[in-house]
């Protein structure tokens, strides 16, 4: 009867020391591509909520009925989160063509389309910003599982070598230098599973942050359109726009 494999043999830091070389640097590799992938996905999951928060308070306070400068002048001239600037940059643009005196048709278009580029930039920028790292995710997600494979065929063909020098080929010869090889793929597939669940779930975040920012400037440019619709009135109302007209 085949003695049993000896169970330290097979533990992880066991496997690592006994495997070849090339198979040492994939598993490092590995290693250190599932830390950074971890290290994304904590700092997109803080970033996500966060950002979240701050929209939700930033539309509670735009639907309580205050006007959108009094919104826009608590959030400062420069303010961190992309909605409020957005509404600081439009109500800017509106202020400076108020200042030159009444709009023509000509003339509102002109600043229609002029904040509509701004909030699209504005956005464009946002975008970017909140997809960096996915990358990182796309990366580790699709390369891992096939990095990992390699360590473990050029793990067999080493452990086939050896076990042909050994001329043994019992459980106990062939157990440690399969598991060896194999190592690396169990490595590969808990770098990817994590990343390619994070870069999905972070992705469709993403897609709706965007939607929520061009949602918002849709309400932004339909507010100023009414605002210039009211400015060709004899007598044109203080720059001041409820959340119910918004």
């Amino acid at each position: 009867m085949t003695p049993p494999a000896d169970p330290g043999m097979l533990n992880p830091v066991t496997l690592f020391m006994e495997a070849d070389i090339v198979v040492k640097l994939i598993m490092i590799g590995l290693a250190g591509s599932s830390l950074w992938s971890w290290a994304v996905i904590i700092d997109k999951a803080i970033k996500f909520t966060a950002l979240n928060r701050e929209a939700d308070a930033f539309e509670a306070q735009v639907g309580s009925g205050r006007s959108l400068e009094d919104i826009a002048a608590q959030a400062g001239s420069q303010p961190a989160h992309p909605l409020p600037r957005m509404l600081v940059i439009a109500l800017a643009d509106w202020r400076e063509a108020r200042t030159r005196g009444g709009l023509s048709g000509e003339q509102g278009n002109l600043l229609m389309a002029r904040i509509d580029r701004a909030l699209d930039s504005l956005i464009a920028r946002e975008g970017q910003r909140v997809e960096n790292g996915l990358g990182v995710l796309s990366v580790v997600a699709t390369a891992s599982p096939f990095i990992g494979l390699f360590g473990t065929v050029w793990g067999i063909m080493n452990a086939f070598g050896r076990i042909a020098a050994a001329g043994n080929t019992n459980l106990t010869t062939v157990a440690p230098a399969i598991a060896e090889a194999l190592f690396a793929t169990a490595i590969g597939l808990a770098a990817a599973i994590p990343a390619y669940i994070a870069y999905n779930k972070f992705s469709i975040d993403a897609g709706k942050f965007t939607g929520r920012l061009e949602s918002f400037a849709d309400d932004l440019q339909a507010a100023v359109a009414r605002r210039l619709g009211g400015s060709t009135a004899p007598s044109a109302p203080p720059v001041t726009e409820p959340r119910r007209d918004f």
